[in-house]
């Protein structure tokens, strides 16, 4: 599904959306060029999460923990890390909930895991004309509700 984003504000509401509407364990595989609004997105998702602290992009430590929501929201960046180093990170215990809270889990540069989960929802953000951006929304081994479906046609 392909949702068109005429600005920044559109896609912090995506983000919001979505942070609403996802359960624990739900998984964002996002990718995108710099700059196409990945970070954007997840703060987004923390706003609809309900999380007043500030999100700001991992690019450096690499994950972020943010519990103080509806649900704990694990932000990871991989864009510093060659597959080898993602595969030593054991990322699994993020959305398995096995050592941590199980929440949402958004990753960006997700195209540098050299595995993924069962499940998960790709989005991919591209640049679209005049400033403008587009999301493209796959789930894998999961659905998406209504309300995300129905979200670029209003």
């Amino acid at each position: 599904m392909k949702i068109l984003l005429p600005n920044t504000e559109a896609t912090r509401s995506l983000g919001i959306t979505l942070g609403q509407l996802l359960n624990a364990g739900s998984v964002i595989l996002l990718e995108g060029d710099l700059g196409a609004g990945k970070t954007t997105l997840v703060q987004g998702i923390g706003e609809g999460l309900g999380i007043t602290e500030a999100i700001v992009s991992p690019t450096f430590t690499l994950i972020n923990e943010y519990t103080q929501g509806r649900l704990p929201l694990y932000h990871l960046d991989l864009y510093r890390l060659e597959p080898e180093e993602v595969a030593a990170l054991n990322l699994e215990t993020y959305w398995e909930g096995v050592e941590v809270y199980p929440g949402i889990v958004a990753i960006e540069w997700a195209d540098r895991m050299p595995y993924k989960p069962h499940t998960y929802i790709s989005l991919c953000l591209k640049y679209g004309d005049e400033g403008t951006r587009q999301a493209e929304i796959t789930p894998c081994n999961c659905s998406i509700s209504k309300e995300i479906s129905a979200f670029g046609k209003h």
